[in-house]
């Protein structure tokens, strides 16, 4: 049995060969594996499941992208990380995550140079403020976000972290204004937890929320318990940053994804991200700024966990108590 459809030597060598080639972020098809229907309707980990995730209004999008929290404010050369950003839309990591508040619109500005001339082979990601959300506030910082990418639409547009539930039907509607011209083609919220979910979802056009990005890892496995469920039942994905654990709290290097990945020749950071985008219904979306790094992280496109990977998983990581 193949324990993965390509290794990391196999399928940069494929990627060498194609031109780092690949299709607009739109038009992403996922990959078949063979798993049965049966498995797939008892919630097994299908390796097709973990290629592309689908948006409530219907987009296809890569169920892996890139985060850039901390790019274009002097962690690496300006270089170094624009090159690493444009390597990962080349291998399938075509959804690329910012914020206006982003080292004051910097990362913005550096994404605004890597996605020149290649605007439709990405997937872009931005958020507003919790403190923009009243009178015209939304559509200033859209705008701002905008000129900053260089751009004249997002693809998503996210609420960057929750306000008072009074103010959700303002924000929907806000959110709604932007996509009825054009500015944005979805909208979602970002640290929301169910009881907010909950709510929004009783204020009007609240159900169009395509995703509360939220952060889940190996090591923090709490949306497991209610959020994670919730989600899936009303057929929305969630968006995983720090898939890899976060600055302080990185999984790479523990032994046992370190393990897995050395049976699998890949990184650990392969096996982690293969493992949070395991059954179709989470985007994660790690941050780099490293083209070697990146490199690494897109081998969990083609990387197909095994039954025994995942029982070592959740055995070194174990899920929250209650989960469902």
């Amino acid at each position: 049995m193949r324990k993965h459809l390509l290794d990391r030597r196999r399928f940069n060598a494929l990627c060498a060969t194609i031109g780092l080639s690949s299709p607009s972020a739109g038009a992403i098809v996922a990959a078949t594996s063979g798993q049965s229907a049966a498995a797939q309707d008892a919630g097994a980990p299908t390796s097709a499941a973990g290629r592309t995730v689908k948006l409530p209004n219907g987009t296809i999008v890569p169920a892996l992208g890139q985060g850039t929290w901390h790019l274009g404010q002097g962690r690496h050369p300006a270089a170094v990380e624009e090159e690493a950003l444009r390597l990962g839309v080349s291998l399938g990591l075509q959804l690329i995550d910012t914020s206006g508040n982003y080292g004051d619109g910097l990362s913005e500005k550096l994404i605004s140079r890597v996605i020149a001339g290649r605007r439709d082979r990405v997937f872009l990601v931005s958020k507003v403020e919790a403190y923009e959300v009243t009178g015209d506030g939304m559509a200033r910082a859209c705008e701002a976000s905008l000129a900053r990418l260089g751009t004249n639409y997002l693809d998503l547009y996210l609420l960057h972290s929750p306000v008072p539930s009074r103010l959700f039907a303002g924000v929907v509607t806000g959110f709604e204004r932007l996509r009825a011209t054009g500015k944005i083609r979805a909208w979602g919220v970002s640290n929301f937890n169910t009881s907010q979910m909950e709510e929004l979802f009783r204020v009007p056009d609240g159900p169009s929320c395509a995703t509360n990005q939220v952060p889940y890892s190996l090591n923090n496995r709490d949306i497991e318990r209610d959020l994670l469920p919730w989600c899936k039942q009303h057929d929305m994905p969630v968006m995983a940053y720090s898939p890899l654990g976060g600055d302080n709290n990185l999984v790479i290097g523990d032994p046992t994804p370190a393990r897995i990945g050395a049976a699998h020749g890949c990184a650990a950071a392969a096996v982690a991200l293969a493992w949070v985008i395991r059954n179709g219904n989470v985007i994660a979306i790690p941050e780099s700024g490293v083209p070697a790094h990146v490199k690494e992280n897109a081998v969990a496109l083609s990387l197909t966990l095994t039954p025994q990977d995942f029982q070592i998983l959740d055995a070194a990581y174990p899920g929250p108590s209650g989960a469902n």
